[in-house]
């Protein structure tokens, strides 16, 4: 049986990534014991990114990296993220509201909500990036890709490391180009705008992939990925909600929330639902029509796990673990959960918040074993040791 390259792509969204540890944790347990990397291509874009590097530098002990990878999240702490102390917090808001009002007094002052120098020094500890490259050259991992955003030209820009077979890519507003994984890289794919600081890599600033990622699964396709798993943050993802009446003007934090699901949310689900439409236009083709015309369109086997509930009111169930600075910093509550778009669910790496979004990730993807152990029955025949 030919196996075909399977791609899994992590979506970003702040804290909400711990949902996909869980599901992790549940294909490490599903899928036959000694099996070795089931994933020869990452596509990681924010926390989605940090995720699939983490799993990226354990392709060759991959069992071991999962349990890292749960262990890391299962300790977080806001203040392992982004600096939480009042002296911290206020100082970050100083700048950025001089900033609006009478300019910048240092071009390289960086400008945001949060101080996340936490987070790097974190990464720096826990992450061991000479590992991918030895994973790759083993075969233990065809690539990874971490995905940014580029300030100055606007383009969605998936720096990857891989095979040396792969070349770069360029489409409308979309290129990969080939560069060896760095912390810069995931500093940069996590820095949601104004939240966190842009990085410079190269000649431009760099901020989160998720803004302006026109099309979040192409990195993968493009990398080589014949069947791809995308394992979302978005809690009831393609069911269209019913309208509330406004009772008072949006506050700051919903205003927020609403523009961070704007950018981590919306963009991925439409590329499922435009791969879906893909799929079934396929499927009503003869293979020897496509051939005959010279129809580069094929079949991509897709795989989505999604929370099956709302994570934006499980973060309300934990906003008492916000830190004080911070929730000064929002505006009082800075929670606007209760009405469907919270940017706590963003924010909240505590310790209670992210082992519920690791256990729901992990009881969603138990449900659905059945279907794991179908997307992966070509890469597990004869592959156990």
């Amino acid at each position: 049986m030919d196996i075909k390259k399977t791609g899994l792509i992590l979506s970003g969204g702040g804290a909400r990534a711990a949902y996909q540890v869980g599901v992790l944790k549940a294909i490490h347990k599903i899928l036959p014991k000694g099996h070795y990397n089931p994933f020869d291509v990452i596509s990681g874009t924010s926390a989605g990114a940090i995720n699939g590097v983490a799993l990226a530098s354990y392709a060759e002990n991959y069992r071991i990296g999962i349990r890292h990878l749960e262990r890391i999240w299962m300790h977080f702490s806001c203040d392992q993220i982004y600096r939480t102390d009042f002296w911290g917090v206020s100082g970050s808001l100083s700048r950025l509201v001089r900033s609006l009002v009478i300019g910048r007094r240092y071009k390289n002052d960086p400008v945001s909500l949060l101080d996340n120098l936490p987070l790097r020094n974190l990464l720096r500890e826990v992450i061991k990036f000479d590992n991918i490259q030895s994973a790759i050259d083993n075969g233990a991992l065809h690539a990874i890709a971490v995905n940014c955003s580029g300030l100055e030209s606007g383009e969605s820009v998936s720096f990857f490391q891989g095979h040396y077979s792969i070349n770069n890519w360029q489409r409308q507003r979309r290129v990969g180009l080939r560069s060896r994984i760095t912390l810069d890289h995931l500093m940069a794919s996590s820095a949601i705008p104004m939240i966190f600081p842009a990085v410079k890599i190269h000649r431009e600033f760099f901020a989160d992939g998720a803004v302006r990622q026109l099309a979040p699964l192409s990195p993968a396709l493009h990398l080589g990925a014949e069947k791809i798993m995308v394992i979302g943050v978005s809690g009831y993802a393609h069911e269209r909600k019913e309208r509330q009446p406004s009772k008072s003007y949006p506050s700051p934090a919903k205003v927020m929330g609403h523009m961070l699901n704007a950018a981590f949310l919306d963009s991925m689900e439409t590329d499922v639902e435009r791969l879906r439409r893909i799929n079934r236009t396929v499927s009503k083709i003869p293979e020897a029509v496509r051939k005959k015309e010279g129809m580069e369109l094929k079949h991509i086997e897709l795989l989505e796990i999604n929370p099956s509930q709302s994570i934006d009111d499980i973060a309300g169930q934990h906003a008492h673990e916000i830190p004080r600075a911070l929730k000064l910093a929002l505006g009082g509550s800075g929670n606007a959960s209760h009405n469907g778009s919270g940017v706590l669910s963003y924010l909240l790496f505590s310790h209670g918040f992210c082992k519920a979004l690791i256990d729901l990730g992990y009881n969603d993807a138990m449900r659905r074993s059945d279907e794991i152990k179908a997307f992966f029955a070509d890469h597990f025949e004869g592959h156990t040791e």
